[in-house]
């Protein structure tokens, strides 16, 4: 299968609709050649910025631009992005409810060999928990194209979630477009319930089919959309199931685990295991390693089905 890395998606997403819309600005603290904004600044120098390592002055220029009715897209790694600068986020963009578009790059653990300080496991909670902020972490590369094309439309902030490691291009239907708030039915079963964001969602398709060697029909949801919520589509088929899994490469505190158990709560309560980061810091290591290290793979998605299912 086919993999890209998402965050060449958006790099060449970006180049595409900054071509069609002038309002359109590129900033970046000096890591263009990684989150992939040196595309945009090739084409069009005179709308990119590079901040320099000052992560807080690049979301504050942001909002500054945006008051001048510019659409700022801002990129750092996840970790400088919603960590050193997220005091700034919060007060000077999601505060007054500015039009910011925040794409995090190298999110996760797959970063790999930089280790637990740059692998950012924490970054869909905090941003999250601002009010007034989107959240979205897109599947593959196309994925990708389609949300930071919704981005640039949505009026007020965002936060979109790419990553470092190729991941395998998914089938969609034609023509695909992503809409905020809605979660993308994959696959449809009586069994159980897998939602998964990011990277997990090639995995909880490829545990569906060996699950269904077994016998055991699962329903799958890509919710990219994190915030808001499908509630609506998770209600409907955890109440058909009667079981939940939820998938990503995040901790599972705050994280996809947390907004789907959250909806669950209020509108069907029924059993959860959650998938993910298990409340611990990463490590130094290829992302295939850390991958398997941490159980974020097809096999654990299939223990966790198997556990829920018997808590029906």
């Amino acid at each position: 299968m086919e993999k890209k890395a998402t965050r060449d998606g958006y790099g060449k997403t970006l180049l595409k609709i900054g071509a069609e819309h002038k309002d359109i600005i590129v900033l970046d603290a000096d890591l263009s050649g990684s989150t992939k904004t040196n595309l945009f600044a090739k084409e069009f120098p005179d709308r990119f910025f590079n901040v320099g390592v000052a992560e807080q002055n690049l979301v504050g220029m942001a909002a500054g631009f945006s008051l001048c009715g510019f659409v700022p897209f801002v990129s750092s790694f996840a970790m400088f992005l919603s960590g050193r600068a997220w005091e700034i986020v919060r007060n000077s963009v999601a505060y007054p409810n500015l039009n910011v578009k925040l794409v995090a790059s190298h999110a996760g653990i797959t970063v790999g060999e930089d280790g637990a300080s740059h692998q950012c496991l924490e970054d869909i909670a905090i941003m999250r928990v601002l009010p007034g902020m989107h959240v979205f972490v897109p599947a593959d590369y196309q994925e990708t194209e389609e949300i930071i094309k919704r981005v640039y439309e949505i009026q007020g902030p965002c936060y979109v979630r790419c990553g470092r490691m190729g991941v395998p291009v998914l089938e969609h239907s034609k023509p695909y477009h992503f809409h905020e708030g809605k979660g993308q039915l994959r696959r449809e079963g009586d069994d159980v319930l897998i939602v998964a964001c990011g990277i997990m969602v090639s995995m909880a398709q490829e545990a569906s089919e060996k699950l269904a060697q077994e016998g055991i029909q699962a329903t799958i949801i890509n919710m990219a959309s994190i915030k808001p919520i499908d509630g609506e589509m998770l209600s409907y088929h955890a109440s058909k199931t009667g079981a939940v899994v939820s998938a990503e490469e995040h901790n599972i505190m705050g994280g996809l685990g947390s907004a789907v158990g959250e909806v669950l709560l209020r509108e069907c309560p029924v059993p959860l295991e959650c998938v993910g980061i298990n409340d611990k810091w990463g490590q130094s290591g290829s992302a295939a390693m850390l991958l398997e290290h941490y159980n974020l793979n097809a096999q654990a998605i299939i223990n966790a089905v198997k556990k829920v299912i018997n808590q029906k």
